[in-house]
């Protein structure tokens, strides 16, 4: 009798132990979401901080391939957990394409900028078009642009030449991703539209602006589909072949801080123009199942959004600002960007997309 008590414990024992290392297993499983992502994002999401992080008190990996923000809603979805462009237009499109997601909310912001080098920027300061402001303390000079003298300048035909700038070959232009496939492209046609339209684009008078805005397109020549290629080519190719590029602020904040060595050969000649007005990038995520619901409130973690900041550039704070400056001195930060304005609705986007689109 004691002895079959002594095996009775013992198997209860074992059993006990199986079912904790089931549940430990279970609980410590990682559930790996598949989805699209913009370009401009596959720093943060390759950043080992930020994988760990996951893993660790989320139980999740994400396996991701790129693609332009508006390209991958209607990309073959099949196997997807989620979508996380760059732009609320993404979303609204979803909408309209698919319908209501399971769930999305933004992780991070940034707005949208307009790269150069410091011979340009010099050249259109005299011009009137560029103007700097002193940076905060430890924070280099704040430059900003006037959009609306800029797209005067392309619209116009001027020089390069006639602007003090004789090395530089052919008219102004502003150099872009495609606005019907990428989100940084997309939101510069906005930015267009207000322009032109001395405000906010809207669905009854954007037809009139619509010949001007793909004619500041294709002066510009070959578009890139990604906003990390073109950004990539900016550094690489020099100021003869792109003189003035559009992109993310982040996108020259991530490079100052995760290639220190090569952003220190490039910083006294890279400058960043603030656009006056701008608009801001809102990087979203787009849940398509249950499962990928979990990952906005992992990538809301305030762990996780301090990581975003500090190595990615991505602002996080609500109120459009950061709350830690000091990670990027000696770089012409706004502290908070003010000037922006609200970018065309949905379906004046989309007036716009399908004409560039032709």
């Amino acid at each position: 009798m004691k002895a079959k008590l002594i095996g009775l414990i013992v198997v209860c024992g074992v059993i006990g132990v199986a079912i904790g290392y089931k549940t430990s297993s279970d609980r410590n499983r990682l559930t790996t979401l598949k989805g699209y992502v913009g370009g401009e994002k596959i720093g943060f999401l390759e950043d080992e901080d930020v994988a760990n992080m996951l893993q660790k008190k989320y139980h999740l990996t994400l396996d991701y391939s790129k693609a332009g923000s508006l390209d991958m809603v209607t990309a073959d979805k099949e196997g997807k957990d989620f979508l996380w462009p760059s732009s609320q237009t993404a979303l609204e499109l979803y909408k309209q394409e698919v319908g209501k997601p399971v769930r999305s909310d933004t992780i991070f912001n940034t707005p949208i900028v307009i790269y150069t080098r410091k011979a340009v920027s010099d050249a259109l300061k005299k011009e009137g078009v560029v103007s700097v402001s002193a940076g905060l303390s430890g924070s280099a000079d704040v430059y900003t642009v006037d959009l609306e003298k800029l797209v005067g300048m392309v619209e116009d035909g001027t020089s390069w030449s006639s602007v003090g700038l004789p090395q530089l070959y052919g008219n102004v232009t502003v150099s872009s991703t495609d606005p019907t496939k990428s989100n940084s492209g997309n939101m510069f046609a906005g930015l267009l539209a207000n322009t032109l339209a001395g405000g906010v684009a809207t669905e009854s008078n954007i037809d009139e602006y619509l010949p001007e805005i793909e004619s500041i397109f294709e002066k510009s020549g070959y578009m890139e589909s990604s906003s990390a290629d073109i950004f990539s080519e900016f550094l690489k190719m020099g100021m003869g072949a792109k003189p003035l590029v559009v992109g993310y602020e982040n996108q020259l904040l991530e490079f100052a801080s995760q290639q220190p060595s090569k952003w220190d050969k490039v910083k006294d000649d890279v400058v960043m123009l603030y656009p006056v007005p701008t608009v801001w990038s809102s990087h979203v995520l787009i849940a398509l199942d249950d499962q990928a619901s979990g990952a906005v409130d992992a990538l809301q973690d305030e762990e996780i959004q301090d990581l975003a900041w500090k190595k990615h550039g991505f602002r996080t704070d609500v109120s459009g600002g950061s709350a830690d400056l000091s990670a990027y001195d000696g770089i012409g930060i706004e502290e908070t960007v003010t000037q922006v304005g609200q970018m065309p609705n949905y379906k004046t986007m989309k007036k716009i997309i399908d004409y560039l689109d032709q």
